[in-house]
């Protein structure tokens, strides 16, 4: 699949399209602070910042095919805990409590050495210009291109936040065992909508996951005793025999799309269609009766184009949750240290 679906004109009306979602939803500070991020924040300061990150990323997936999707998770993961503010690349200090142990990063949030990587090779490039917030969002940026995905201009100048917050990690994240009404209280919480939430969790067209997030589906959905019965007959036969019940592996891996596991398509969406989801909150999108978002999976199934312009317009309205900016927070020198600590 090429990486560059989109013509000039094409991409021109993608950022009208992108412009035109960004202010609804983010709140009085979000709305401010999103007017001084820019697609060419680093021209002057940074101006090879994109072909760095690019290097970084490419050498890094040549010993670890899955980081172009882990590296894509740390970016919602940090977006969705007090904004964009590169808080999740923190480790315990005397004044922090690391997100990176909360329930739904610990032992499956990665990327962290990746991240480190590519803040060595800015810091020699441009020292002291480019945030770990801003880092996040670039890499999840090239990871989506060049494992087949949309193009867009992500938008930069985030400061990195000097706390972090556990608390919110453990609460406010996406779980994989949510039903869709939670789904969509904590995508509205950072103001994403429903084709928002739809698009977004199409990242789920790469990547693994572990048995443990699935085992109750096969097992004992809902603690009854029984599979999850939206859960096609075939697909819950092979994910049986990769998870048994018991003396299984919990953390062993399974592709999150069984069809194209490290490409960026529209095969997620098909995969829903046919009862074919890995995680619940995946195939909540799809099965729950009367879904407002099931028409939006039909249509993303149907039309890959459909699909890449709505995910880039989500990660830019995503990446605009709350940002600190201008004399807000910091540039570490270190994305696992507050500056000075």
């Amino acid at each position: 699949m090429a990486i560059g679906v989109y013509g000039a004109a094409a991409r021109a009306v993608l950022l009208l399209a992108v412009a035109a979602v960004l202010v609804p939803g983010l709140g009085v500070r979000g709305g401010a602070a999103q007017q001084q991020l820019s697609e060419r924040f680093y021209d002057g300061s940074c101006p090879g910042v994109h072909r760095v990150v690019r290097r970084v990323l490419k050498e890094a997936h040549r010993a670890d095919p899955r980081i172009y999707a882990s590296l894509t998770r740390l970016h919602f993961h940090d977006c969705f805990v007090q904004g964009c503010d590169g808080s999740i690349l923190l480790d315990n200090s005397s004044s922090i409590v690391s997100e990176k142990y909360a329930k739904p990063n610990n032992n499956s949030a990665r990327g962290y050495p990746v991240v480190d990587d590519v803040k060595a090779a800015l810091e020699k490039a441009c020292p002291g210009v480019v945030s770990c917030a801003d880092i996040l969002a670039i890499a999840a940026k090239v990871s989506v291109e060049l494992s087949g995905g949309p193009r867009w201009r992500v938008q930069l100048g985030r400061r990195d936040g000097t706390t972090a917050n556990i608390t919110g990690a453990n609460s406010l994240l996406p779980s994989p065992r949510n039903n869709l009404t939670t789904l969509q209280r904590k995508f509205a919480a950072v103001g994403l909508d429903d084709t928002d939430l739809v698009a977004l969790s199409g990242a789920h067209t790469f990547g693994r996951a572990q048995c443990q997030f699935v085992t109750d589906r096969l097992y004992n959905f809902s603690k009854t005793g029984k599979p999850d019965p939206t859960l096609d007959g075939g697909y819950q036969a092979l994910l049986a025999a990769s998870c048994p019940r018991r003396g299984g592996n919990k953390t062993a891996l399974n592709d999150l799309d069984p069809t194209t596991p490290d490409a960026f398509d529209k095969n997620y969406f098909t995969n829903l269609e046919a009862n074919r989801g890995f995680l619940r909150s995946d195939q909540e999108l799809f099965s729950t009766p009367g879904a407002p978002t099931a028409a939006i999976v039909d249509r993303f199934a149907s039309s890959e184009k459909a699909f890449f312009r709505s995910f880039a317009a989500s990660m830019i309205k995503m990446g605009n949750a709350k940002p600190l900016t201008g004399g807000q927070g910091e540039v570490r020198q270190n994305c696992r240290k507050v500056n000075g600590s």
